[in-house]
């Protein structure tokens, strides 16, 4: 009943947020679908289709430096706005194209925009939800790149079946416009939108932080950087995004090579490895969630999770003994979830402990961070794989692989808990 009488206007946001990383998904890991198709028909080898997902990975990087600060002073609406246009344009030039080259610059644009949704959809989230709801809208929200890796195993191949590859990157693409249309209608910061309620205006302000305005001006790079909070994001981001990228692009590939999965068929196994993700988004935004509202400070429920998770991705290290696709389907799963619950925790670190004047920028910057890392790993999954592969044992290289992703989170999380002992408050250390 209290839900009623707040309203929940804000959870219409958090679907636009969700059907836009949904999108965001589809369009990034659609290539990896296709990979089987199109390296037959451009003579690709591993080391090609690596440099196109690094090419991918640098742009992104590169978008995220100047979506984050961007968003930040245009305001989330134009900001978010500009970036589904970019990247959707760029979807659908990928029919337009043809052999490597063709294919890096198309995914270069294609990366510059879609690095805009993150920086854009935490800083709504930030603007939208109070401390306590925020891991959930931001797990809810990020489980849309679970449910789009979950459609594209069942959507791309029947695009392929039915129309051609082209058609897959133009049907696909499209997409984004639609939403574009939604977003134009429904979105506004809460203090100029006329569909919120006061009661629920005053419960997404409980925090007694200050309302996002319009007016608001970022903060430089330079004071933010100087901060053990941005640092912790930073590490939460570089050592694990690359983890995720390698889950997106080479699982299907894997399958395919261990277990002779025919991508050009719907895969069920790759739906449940993907189906898993979005109960990990969720599960551990709504675990932290649910420890602040037991009274637990924010900082403390989000590390908590985090050490969990990060013990739930070590199991990966093992699916190299797995001589039945089922096996290997559950210990993935486990991982690729685990990984969700990391990030719908680690993104909510940014707004637990920035003003939302900075939300959009750090964002940006650990993001930059997450997706440098993606970019040169690519070289090392494709050097091991073409490597393995001359040996006539590729399942070599995969196994070196998975034991790099089972390590990386509890990596990541020893280095966030020493940087966060004994961490000041942001608005005791930043200098506007």
């Amino acid at each position: 009943m209290e839900e009623t009488k707040i309203g929940n206007y804000r959870w219409v946001i958090c679907a636009l947020l969700f059907f836009a990383t949904t999108i965001n998904y589809v369009d990034r890991q659609i290539l990896g679908y296709l990979k089987p198709t199109l390296e037959v028909e451009f003579n690709w080898t591993e080391t090609d289709y690596a440099n196109i997902v690094m090419v991918f990975a640098g742009f992104y990087a590169l978008g995220y430096v100047v979506f984050g600060n961007f968003i930040d002073r245009l305001g989330s609406k134009k900001g978010y706005s500009i970036s589904i246009t970019i990247w959707s344009i760029a979807a659908i030039l990928h029919a337009f194209v043809s052999g490597t080259i063709g294919f890096a610059s198309v995914r270069a644009l294609l990366g510059l925009g879609e690095a805009g949704n993150f920086p854009a959809a935490v800083k709504a989230t930030a603007e939208w939800f109070p401390k306590k709801e925020r891991a959930l809208a931001t797990g809810i929200f990020n489980s849309g790149t679970s449910i789009g890796a979950v459609a594209a195993p069942i959507l791309v191949p029947w695009l392929l079946g039915t129309y051609g590859w082209q058609e897959a990157f133009l049907i696909t693409g499209a997409l984004g416009f639609i939403w574009l249309v939604f977003w134009i209608i429904l979105y506004e910061i809460p203090s100029r939108n006329k569909k919120v309620s006061a009661a629920e205006y005053e419960y997404i302000h409980s925090d007694n932080e200050p309302a996002a305005s319009v007016n608001d001006k970022p903060i430089k790079w330079s004071a933010l950087l100087g901060l053990r909070q941005t640092w912790v994001f930073i590490v939460g981001k570089l050592l694990t995004d690359p983890i995720w990228w390698f889950f997106l692009f080479w699982l299907p590939p894997y399958f395919a090579s261990t277990f002779a999965l025919d991508l050009k068929k719907p895969s069920l196994q790759l739906v449940v490895v993907y189906t898993a993700t979005t109960f990990g988004s969720i599960g551990g935004g709504w675990l932290s969630s649910y420890l602040i509202k037991k009274g637990w400070a924010p900082l403390r429920a989000r590390k908590a999770t985090l050490l969990i998770v990060a013990f739930a991705v070590l199991p990966i290290m093992l699916a190299q003994f797995a001589t039945d696709v089922w096996v290997a389907v559950g210990i993935i799963s486990l991982a690729t979830a685990a990984h969700q619950a990391w990030s719908s925790n680690i993104f909510t670190t940014v707004s637990d402990m920035f003003p939302k004047r900075a939300v959009s920028s750090v964002v940006g910057i650990g993001g930059m961070a997450g997706s440098l890392g993606s970019t040169f790993f690519p070289l090392l999954v494709g050097a091991l794989l073409d490597h393995y592969k001359l040996l006539g044992n590729i399942g070599a290289g995969y196994n070196i692989l998975f034991t790099i992703c089972g390590l990386a989170y509890m990596l990541a999380w020893i280095i966030i808990h020493f940087l966060t002992k004994n961490m000041k408050p942001v608005e005791e250390s930043l200098t506007v």
